[in-house]
């Protein structure tokens, strides 16, 4: 496949993606709860999870222009012919990861966090695999594409986007469900990964012996 072809196709791919995956999503989640599920950028401005949610709008704006750029001038790095072929299989499956995850949170897929409010933890499906499917498949998707269009622009859409989820991860979400669902979630991320299997569990918390 040539970068003009592989640029062609990765562009109109990505924006349908984008559109399932934000768009139709929201639409489906205010269809059934009321709620489209945005709750926007958490933190000060400068804190980290305000950085998460920046990085987060960086990366998809990037590997917006990867494509764009390659189909107005050559950008792209020279890679074999076969390679931009995986790109496309491997974006193509992690979409499809995405809705799927998504799907399977049903009522309590959220875009963000709001403190106040409690959903229901979900665990079961490819949740028992990985705590953030989601985000997992939102990164190797990026990765399919920077396969498709090899730039220093989807390079650094997929290090922003990783960045992105660890602040996201790390400093908003975990706390949150820490807070909300207690030793439910502590177990639950105590046996497992993060995002991928077995990697990034939780020690468990042991409470301190009071003493006399």
């Amino acid at each position: 496949m040539s970068p003009d072809t592989a640029a062609a196709v990765a562009l109109p791919l990505y924006a349908v993606g984008c559109a399932v995956i934000f768009g139709w999503r929201s639409w489906q989640q205010r269809r059934g709860t009321g709620s489209a599920g945005f709750r926007g950028i958490s933190g000060a401005p400068g804190s980290a999870p305000w950085w998460g949610g920046v990085l987060f709008v960086v990366a998809l704006v990037l590997a917006a222009l990867a494509p764009v750029l390659e189909l107005t001038g050559d950008v792209t790095l020279a890679v074999a012919t076969w390679v931009p072929i995986v790109g496309l299989a491997v974006t193509v499956a992690s979409f499809a990861g995405v809705v799927l995850s998504q799907s399977a949170m049903g009522r309590s897929w959220r875009i963000g966090v709001d403190a106040h409010e409690r959903t229901d933890l979900v665990t079961g499906g490819v949740f028992a695999l990985v705590r953030n499917p989601i985000f997992t498949a939102m990164v190797t998707a990026l990765t399919g594409l920077a396969l498709m269009v090899p730039s220093a622009l989807s390079v650094l859409a997929v290090v922003a986007l990783v960045t992105a989820v660890q602040l996201q991860v790390r400093a908003v979400e975990e706390p949150y469900l820490l807070s909300t669902h207690d030793q439910r979630y502590a177990h639950y991320a105590a046996r497992v990964g993060r995002f991928v299997p077995a990697v990034g569990r939780l020690r468990p918390h042991v409470p301190e012996e009071r003493t006399a």
